[in-house]
């Protein structure tokens, strides 16, 4: 009889999965724990580590809020498995800064208002750190207007279409935006 079979019958009888010991490096801190190998990263983060920074909207990639970097590239937590990512280093909101050393983003987000109910924030705020950094890497988007520019110029659609998979349900698009550009010019207008 093949794992897959066992499992297949432990499933059909109502035990539970056997459960994998990882190691997370998360917001530089080496953190290990067992989980069920169907756990994503957002469920390992929020119910495990207990960092609720990192919001559970959709659970099905189509919000964003759920955005953490991994390896510096942002990517929506509740489509992945904490079993992948033992040699990755995953930086959530918690690992931007705290309330009192705010990170650039973060700093701009609130002297732009970039938020209402908060809700969507944390991912709001870890995409954006993440799309700036493909911006200086020079990855043109669909809004690039000329891709064999040497540099990006982060219009207002620019960063509108790189922010497209991050959902306000508040509506405050105007002021992330402005939040944004303001990061990338090292401050508020």
């Amino acid at each position: 009889m093949s794992a897959s079979d066992t499992d297949a019958m432990r499933r059909s009888r109502g035990e539970p999965a056997p459960l994998s010991a990882i190691t997370l490096n998360v917001n530089d801190q080496v953190r290990r724990l067992e989980v069920d190998p169907r756990t994503s990263l957002l469920d390992a983060l929020r119910e495990q580590l207990r960092m609720s920074g990192t919001k559970k909207g959709c659970d099905h990639g189509q919000c964003g809020a759920c955005t953490v970097l991994i390896n510096g590239r942002r990517v929506n937590s509740c489509l992945t498995l904490a079993v992948m990512h033992e040699d990755d280093e995953i930086v959530t909101i918690e690992g931007l800064g705290d309330p009192d050393h705010l990170g650039p983003v973060q700093r701009a987000f609130v002297e732009r208002d970039g938020f209402q109910c908060g809700y969507c924030t944390p991912g709001q705020i870890c995409s954006a750190v993440g799309m700036l950094a493909e911006v200086a890497a020079g990855w043109p988007s669909h809004a690039t207007a000329d891709v064999s520019a040497p540099r990006i110029t982060l219009t207002d659609d620019e960063i509108r279409e790189r922010m497209s998979g991050n959902i306000c349900r508040c509506a405050a698009y105007p002021n992330i935006v402005a939040a944004i550009r303001d990061s990338a010019e090292g401050g508020p207008r």
